[in-house]
């Protein structure tokens, strides 16, 4: 699962990859947002964790990662 975290005042987004299920991270963004948190705080696929301010987050997407596709296309 790829996630992408928008920070208020930051030039770029936080990108990971997470083995959690999408609706266990919208159940951490809403928990964060409803104030009973003040913090999202998501785990990657190699065992980080990611802490954000909930008072500073724009924005989160959710995606299914895409397989990458191998090999050549005639053209």
């Amino acid at each position: 699962m790829e996630v992408k975290i928008g920070v208020q005042f930051a030039p770029r987004e936080l990108v990971l990859e997470s083995t959690q299920a999408a609706a266990e991270v919208e159940q951490a963004v809403a928990e964060a947002l409803s104030g009973r948190s003040g913090v999202l705080s998501l785990v990657d696929d190699k065992g980080r964790r990611v802490l954000v301010p909930a008072d500073k987050l724009a924005y989160v997407e959710i995606a299914e990662t895409e397989a990458r596709r191998v090999g050549f296309s005639p053209s």
